[in-house]
């Protein structure tokens, strides 16, 4: 079993309702258990900002699913419970993130990993590193040495 962690959120509608049930179907998901849970976070939204505020929260799991497999239940769950992808950073009914998976690292068009803007977000770190605070360290170390590493323009 790999361990992986989800960001989750919401800010349409009921969000603490709209968060239950997406924890709910990932719990009771055969290839999918929770083995910890944040506290949730209310908060500002990122990138568009005239919106109303995201609650926000990061489950650990553990899966046998591969990061692919998990990012696509992922997004099924967020199918079956209304969402519909409009504008970008937009309101959301449920948004159920990648963050990390392991300490793996990909970059395809369909998935990156770790996310790549999770340590931007006081969201995703706060949250995080309530539940797994040395994976959070690791998502900040490696965005440190890669900006460390881009070549400053004068």
């Amino acid at each position: 079993m790999a361990e992986a962690w989800l960001g989750l959120g919401a800010n349409m509608d009921d969000p603490p309702a709209q968060l239950e049930e997406a924890i709910s179907r990932l719990g009771t998901h055969k290839e999918i258990e929770i083995s910890a849970r944040s506290s949730t976070l209310v908060n500002p939204p990122w990138g568009k900002t005239d919106q109303n505020l995201f609650h926000n929260l990061m489950l650990a799991v553990t899966t046998t699913f591969t990061p692919q497999e998990l990012l696509a239940t992922c997004l099924d769950i967020e199918t079956q419970m209304g969402r519909v992808r409009g504008e970008k950073w937009g309101p959301r009914l449920i948004d159920i993130d990648l963050i990390a998976y392991e300490r793996l690292e990909v970059q395809s068009p369909r998935l990156t990993l770790p996310h790549p803007h999770a340590h931007e977000r006081i969201f995703v770190m706060n949250p995080l590193r309530e539940i797994a605070p040395r994976t959070a360290r690791w998502i900040a170390e490696r965005a440190e040495a890669a900006q460390r590493a881009t070549p400053k323009s004068r």
